[in-house]
Order: structure tokens, then C-alpha cells, then sequence
């Protein structure tokens, strides 16, 4: 089936209809897992993953988001880290956050699209690209979506803080030069199954370790003469990146994957 991002080619009827006659190769695709195995294509072609973290309400989740820059890593694709609710966010919060994957080397945006703060700067970068939007439910993708110019409805919080899920299907929209997909929330977003060697190598501050661990099978978990773990000591890598990096790798594949 044809999902937002597939490049077709389509016939006109005279209802005003469109027949599918022939869909392009795909160069990726974005699967979901359910925990019976069934896998959902949701989306295609995507280039540039934009990752969108709320400060608060919901609370940021650190490893779902170093998951996503894993997996943009592995992939070789471009990723962007969104913030938004930044006046919702605890004293420091911004800054810490920002400053932490700013650091890393990634295009990290503070955006609040309900009052149209720098929403023209996240326009400008994802010009000339196929992106998708991608975080659990409540953070603001389809905010940022409509804020774009994409139609997108928006539910309301729970009394927990968490966007009740309106998305249920990914939707394009098209940018200048290129679209953006609002995917559904993705509570766990896994990688399947990957090596510990991969997984610190998409990790871009773990990468330069991962040849002077004393052991080449070093899962940078226990074993001595661990060059990440001793960085981690020192401060060259942040603890709470290395927490991600354990986690994701002790919890194996996830409800979501992507290939």
C-alpha cells in the first residue's frame, strides 16, 4: 500500500478520483511493530528525522530520543532536535538540554509554534528536505505541523500531561523543495536487534572510544579496561547519554522499528 513519502504515478478519472498506476522504489521505510509482529509501513523516502522533545508535560524522556539519533545515525540520515514548551520547562531546563545535544553536534531549535517562536527558522531548515516529524504523543508534532502549514488536528491533555493521540495516520505536507510527515507518537521507537559495537558507534561521542576499549567484543557495560566507561569517569561523555546507550541495548527490539 502506498504511504506518505512514496513517489507515485497516478492516472486522473473523471469522478475527480486518482488511480495508482505505478509507486517508485523505495530508499527507506519507517516500520511499526506491534508486539503480536505485525509491521505497519508508515512512511517513505524520509531523508532528515526531526526529533520533537517537550520540556515538559509530558516529561522529556532522554532515551527515546537518543533511540531516534541512533537510529538517524545507523542510517545515515540527517536528524534535528525540536524542543518545544519551553515556558512550561522547570528553571534551566532549556539551556541544559539545548546546550547537551547542541554540543554533540546536532541542529538543536527551541520552539514554542503556539506563539510562532522560530518556527520560521525550523521552516528554513527543513527546506530542501523529506523529513519527518517524530516523538511520543503530546509533545506538539501536529502543533508544529499546522504552525507549517500542514492540517493536523490536536487533542487535549490528559490530567496526567500527555496529548491524547489524535494522529493515527502519517500525513504529508508539502515545503519548499521537499514535504514533512506528521507521523503518529511512538511511546518506544526499538532498533532490533544491533551489536553494542554498532550501537556506541551511533552514538557520535562514543564513536572515537570504541576502538580503545581493552577487549573488542567490550559491550561497554562491565568489562575492564573499558575506554567509554572510563570517558564517562572523566566527563568526556555524558552520564546520562550513557544511561541511554545501556538501556536501549539491555531492552533489545521494541514495539517500533525501523529499517
Amino acid at each position: 500500500m502506498p504511504v506518505p513519502g512514496d513517489v507515485a504515478y497516478v492516472r486522473l478519472l473523471d469522478d475527480e478520483q486518482v488511480l495508482i498506476e505505478h509507486l517508485d522504489a523505495r530508499r527507506s521505510t519507517l516500520v511499526r511493530r506491534a508486539p503480536d509482529g505485525r509491521e505497519k509501513t508508515i512512511a517513505a523516502n524520509v531523508d532528515t528525522l526531526v526529533t520533537v522533545t517537550a520540556l515538559a508535560l509530558p516529561a522529556p524522556r532522554a532515551t527515546i530520543l537518543d533511540r531516534l539519533l541512533a537510529f538517524a545515525e545507523i542510517e545515515g540520515i540527517t536528524a534535528f532536535v525540536v524542543l518545544t514548551k519551553p515556558d512550561l520547562a522547570p528553571p534551566g531546563a532549556v539551556q541544559s538540554w539545548e546546550g547537551l545535544y547542541a554540543r554533540l553536534g546536532y541542529a538543536t531549535l527551541v520552539v514554542d509554534p503556539k506563539h510562532g517562536e522560530h518556527v520560521e527558522e525550523l521552516r528554513a531548515m527543513l527546506r530542501e528536505r523529506s523529513s519527518l516529524l517524530c516523538g511520543v504523543s503530546g509533545v506538539g508534532k501536529s502543533t508544529i505541523f499546522r504552525a507549517l502549514g500542514g492540517q493536523a488536528a490536536v487533542g487535549e491533555l490528559s490530567r496526567h500531561g500527555l496529548g491524547r493521540q489524535t494522529t493515527t495516520t502519517a500525513r504529508l505536507y508539502r515545503l519548499a523543495g521537499g514535504f514533512l510527515i506528521d507521523s503518529p507518537g511512538v511511546a518506544e521507537f526499538g532498533l532490533g536487534p544491533i551489536a553494542p559495537q554498532e550501537l556506541a558507534s551511533a552514538f557520535v561521542e562514543m564513536e572515537r572510544f570504541v576502538q580503545r576499549c581493552r577487549f573488542s567484543d567490550c559491550t561497554h557495560l562491565q568489562e575492564p579496561g573499558c575506554a567509554i566507561r572510563e570517558a564517562v569517569s572523566d566527563g568526556a561523555i555524558d552520564a546520562g547519554r550513557y544511561a541511554s546507550y545501556r538501556q536501549i541495548l539491555r531492552a533489545g527490539p521494541a514495539h517500533a522499528m525501523v529499517q
